[in-house]
């Protein structure tokens, strides 16, 4: 099987997550979302809230919503933008 190649891109973190990195993005270069979480948990391991917070959250890549996919099959695009979203009440 052929790898996969390393996108960049931006991930942008909301509510409860963004608090909790201590910022509201982080760029990416990685091929699958799992990749790019990794990415950011390694990058915020100094704040270990952030990784039980992104523990929770839903995913959106370039504004579609990942669901129950394995993060491990979603492939990033170059220059793609992944939404990190917490659960949040009301809407």
């Amino acid at each position: 099987m052929e790898a996969a190649t390393a996108a960049a891109g931006t991930i942008r973190y909301w509510a409860a997550a963004k608090a909790e990195a201590g910022t509201a993005e982080d760029p990416y270069r990685a091929a699958t979302l799992a990749e790019a979480l990794e990415q950011a948990r390694a990058r915020h391991a100094d704040r270990p809230r952030f990784a039980r917070v992104l523990s929770t959250c839903s995913f959106l890549v370039d504004g579609d919503p990942v669901g129950g996919r394995d993060h491990a099959d979603v492939a990033l695009p170059e220059g793609g933008t992944v939404e990190v979203l917490p659960p949040f009440a009301g809407g």
